[in-house]
């Protein structure tokens, strides 16, 4: 079977900060080293696994500058460029594809939870966007609450050139994954499912091909995808059973706490240090987490080490 462009495991890489709150360049490094080591097909920054909505405009473009020479082509990186006003995101957009970035992921225009841009303005900021000439990674999250019907989502694949990958991660992820694609065709070239990948089986099923996951894991939800692509469900399926026990425990009870948690562990960070308002993880929290992983000895638990 020939392996799709967008395929695989493209998990978010979390922020790391000093105990005193300071973004830490050095640990930053450290996380994108671990993540190809845990043999991602990618890696995506500044999302909301990146805690984006806690980090200013001067240190996104920071951040946005130091991953990409960091990672200096290893894997392909995907930069977050959501925002309410289109004139911003489209300058994101350029700044990403000025760098050398090689996908932008971006949700619908929002803005709490009354500001929200209706379909056609939602098409018209993904048209401008697009017409920077990067391939863009269309977030259909709840976090927005906007609502992407399969009928825009499908007309943005066909008629906006850029519009290339879906990260579907609404209710009913693998119901709306196979409508998007039978409606879609070729123009679907990258149908992604997220939330950890707590649904990834039934998203694989369904015709995705690849996870948008958090940093936690990747390494061993990896080959769940790859025997699924190449035919053996049976032991993606096994896979799966394995490494859900995690999954779950990191999607109901720590978010996006549980790579920075497992990275300290690790001692791929010196910190994981959450900023107001976020509450750190609690200290049972984080053991309940480690306990589960341990068996399975994932790469963020020893990178350091």
């Amino acid at each position: 079977m020939t392996k799709k462009l967008y395929s695989g495991i493209w998990p978010v890489a979390p922020t790391p900060f000093e105990d005193n709150g300071a973004v830490d360049d050095q640990s930053m490094r450290n996380v994108l080293d671990c993540m190809v080591d845990q043999g991602v097909d990618g890696i995506c920054i500044l999302a909301n696994f990146s805690e984006q909505f806690l980090i200013s405009d001067a240190e996104r473009d920071h951040l946005m500058k130091l991953c990409l020479k960091h990672v200096n082509g290893r894997v392909p990186i995907i930069v977050t460029i959501s925002h309410f006003a289109t004139s911003i995101a489209v300058q994101r957009a350029q700044t990403a594809h000025d760098l050398g970035a090689s996908i932008v992921m971006m949700m619908a225009p929002y803005h709490g939870a009354l500001l929200k841009g209706n379909a056609e303005q939602t098409f018209e900021q993904i048209k401008a966007v697009g017409d920077v000439g990067i391939p863009i990674m269309i977030q259909d999250a709840p976090l927005s609450g906007v609502d992407l019907p399969v009928s825009l989502l499908t007309r943005m694949a066909l008629e906006i050139e850029m519009v290339k990958l879906f990260k579907i991660e609404s209710a009913g992820v693998a119901s709306k994954l196979k409508q998007l694609i039978a409606q879609g065709g070729s123009a679907i070239e990258g149908p992604f499912d997220g939330e950890e990948g707590i649904t990834l089986m039934a998203d694989l099923d369904a015709g995705a091909t690849g996870s948008m996951t958090s940093a936690l894991i990747p390494d061993l939800i990896r080959p769940v995808i790859k025997a699924h692509s190449s035919g053996d469900r049976e032991a993606a399926k096994i896979g799966y059973g394995q490494v859900l026990p995690i999954i779950n425990y990191e999607n109901r009870q720590c978010g996006f706490r549980a790579a920075k948690a497992a990275m300290l562990k690790g001692q791929v960070i010196k910190s994981d240090f959450c900023r107001h308002p976020i509450e750190a993880l609690h200290p049972e929290t984080r053991k309940g987490l480690i306990e589960l992983m341990q068996p399975l000895d994932p790469i963020a638990l020893k990178w350091g080490h």
